[in-house]
């Protein structure tokens, strides 16, 4: 007889479905960090629709997205979903599983009870007009990513999916490994192979951003395996070997290079220049790394408001940069005399359709995808595996976590097809995109200052030193929302520089203020620690620069804050606002003389 309530690692008999099930559940009240916001509970098991499956999970993946869910930024899942008419008043995250099947729909054709599958997250409604009529399902108005957008993920003893969200899974592969590729690998493989005239080719040169992350793993084998050259951008050396196993042709360190952010504005000939020589250098690197002077045809890019410049300088005519995301921020800029006159394309791209991600698990049962799974956790150790991601402290590649499986290791049931060869992990490093920049001295080549000259640029050899706000606002990443407002109200700021043993680690804004009370409870705003909401890494800048440098920085990355160190700590800020006051107190000096 079926029991209510099965332990955690307690296997019902397959197709046996208790009434009740444990899970890691999120609920409004305890938004925040990890740590805080999943708790385990007892629920209900969900009932399942007509192209519905239930399935007992025996591993799942982590990812970024439930983070977000657990923060409440910078979507509030839950009330999403409330407002659309779901009663559940919690969130059980999860967007990779394995598992196997306990219960399907009636008119779910695909799989049946006691299928061994791995879940894919894609989830949309298979009577839409569109998806009928044959469009892309990614295009339906009914597309959710299951786990994030959905309720009743992978982090408990059953989650409810898609009949076509479910494909085998690789009987050469643990539980744990098999529950770690699915979302990071059907998003590449879309990036890479959806775009029907820039489908990657034999003989293509892929530059691959984030190369040892979870996203670039994946990129980098689904280029090797289809004939490209792929290439990767980490931030470290320690990282290339890595990329190198994996199937990359080489590595580039971008921490050699410092033009990163957005594009300086084309009129600030001095900002541009500096830029444009930096990027070349970066081009540069690239036909080293090939031997011979070629551009990728293909950009994997998500990093985003960070390197979007670069990457569409480097792509080749004709070329095609797909971007999934935008981790260091969104608002992108292009030359667009570089786009039309070279006839490049921007892509936007978002996970998978079901042909794609069948098309890719094809790839790992064929065994030419390694899942890379860096590091497993247990059922207890959900929190501190997104904890990690938080902090960004996870290790390279991907991670997965018991739920099901009583221990590491189970559910291969077949030697062959061979997996590619596990290269060997790094240390645990966050595979990194800090948005700290200093402004620093030109690159050898570039006449700076002529430039600047030429172009007509005020240069009165004022530096940041004779203009910045000494008597800082800074609170700590730990300090409340309510201490940063009510700094920045007493000293008639508009920022608070947020500082850890004196090195800045970000900023706090009005704006930031105002943004996090949206949607939310006052009380809640006023104990939020200011480390969740601030804009991380803030922009530097050493007090001995000139102050037309560090304009040509702000407007070049769209920035109103620049926080001013000496040897890394935190001395100052200056904002545009400072360098208006002393143009209008240097015209009305000239005026009275």
């Amino acid at each position: 007889m079926t029991k209510d309530l099965y332990d955690i690692g307690e296997m019902p008999p397959i197709g046996e479905v208790p009434a009740k099930m444990h899970a890691w559940l999120i609920r409004p009240e305890r938004f925040g960090e990890p740590m805080k916001a999943f708790e385990k509970e007892v629920v209900d098991v969900p009932e399942i629709g007509d192209y519905d499956c239930l399935v007992y999970v025996m591993a799942a993946g982590v990812n970024y997205n439930n983070v977000w869910a657990g923060l409440g930024i910078p979507v509030n899942v839950i009330a999403a979903r409330n407002k659309a008419g779901e009663p559940e008043e919690f969130h059980i995250g999860g967007s990779d599983a394995s598992g196997i099947v306990y219960k399907v729909g009636k008119k779910v054709t695909n799989v049946k009870v006691g299928d061994e599958v791995v879940v894919h997250c894609g989830t949309y409604d298979p009577e839409c007009p569109s998806v009928q009529a044959g469009v892309d399902q990614m295009y339906s108005p009914t597309y959710r990513i299951w786990g994030y957008e959905t309720n009743y993920g992978s982090f408990a003893q059953f989650t409810k999916v898609k009949g076509t969200q479910c494909a085998p899974k690789p009987k050469h592969l643990t539980w744990e490994e098999a529950a770690a590729y699915m979302l990071v690998g059907a998003t590449a493989y879309r990036m890479l192979m959806g775009w029907s005239e820039h489908a990657i080719r034999e003989g293509d040169v892929a530059l691959i951003w984030g190369g040892a992350g979870g996203l670039g793993s994946m990129a980098i084998q689904i280029a090797k395996a289809k004939g490209a050259v792929p290439i990767a951008v980490v931030s470290g050396e320690d990282k290339f070997d890595y990329c190198q196993q994996l199937g990359a042709k080489g590595c580039i360190n971008r921490k050699n290079f410092d033009h990163w952010g957005m594009l300086p504005h084309w009129k600030d000939t001095a900002g541009y220049n500096t830029w444009l020589k930096g990027v070349r250098s970066f081009g540069k690197a690239i036909w080293e790394v090939l031997g011979e002077k070629k551009q990728p045809r293909i950009v994997f890019e998500h990093p985003g408001e960070t390197t979007i410049p670069t990457s569409l300088f480097v792509c080749d005519t004709g070329g095609m940069v797909a971007i999934c995301a935008g981790t260091t921020g969104y608002n992108a800029t292009v030359d667009l005399r570089y786009m039309w006159m070279r006839q490049k394309r921007v892509q936007g791209s978002h996970f998978a359709n079901d042909a794609q991600c069948y098309a890719f698990n094809d790839m790992v049962l064929e065994g030419l995808i390694d899942p890379c799974l860096s590091q497993g956790f247990t059922w207890d150790q959900i929190p501190d595996a997104h904890q990690l991601m938080y902090e960004n402290k996870h290790p390279h590649g991907n991670m997965g976590v018991l739920v099901g499986a009583k221990e590491f290791g189970l559910g291969k049931t077949a030697d062959e097809p061979m997996p590619l060869p596990h290269p060997d992990m790094p240390a645990h490093q966050a595979d990194d995109l800090p948005r700290l920049v200093p402004v620093s001295i030109p690159l050898e080549d570039v006449e700076a200052a002529e430039t600047a000259e030429a172009a007509g640029g005020a240069n009165d050899g004022a530096t940041v030193r004779d203009i910045m706000v000494r008597d800082m606002s800074m609170v700590g990443p730990d300090d409340t929302l309510a201490t940063a407002a009510r700094l920045m109200l007493e000293r008639n700021t508009t920022a608070v520089v947020v500082a850890d043993q004196g090195k800045p680690v970000g900023i706090v804004s009005h704006t930031d203020v105002v943004l996090a009370g949206q949607g939310r409870p006052t009380q809640v705003v006023h104990e939020t620690a200011v480390k969740q909401v601030m804009t991380p890494d803030p922009y530097t800048v050493e007090a001995d620069v000139t102050l037309t440098q560090a304009v040509s920085f702000m407007t070049g990355h769209r920035v109103h804050h620049l926080v001013v160190t000496e040897n890394g700590k935190a001395v100052g800020i200056i904002a545009t606002g400072d360098v208006m006051r002393r143009m209008v107190s240097e015209t009305a000096r000239t005026a009275a003389e």
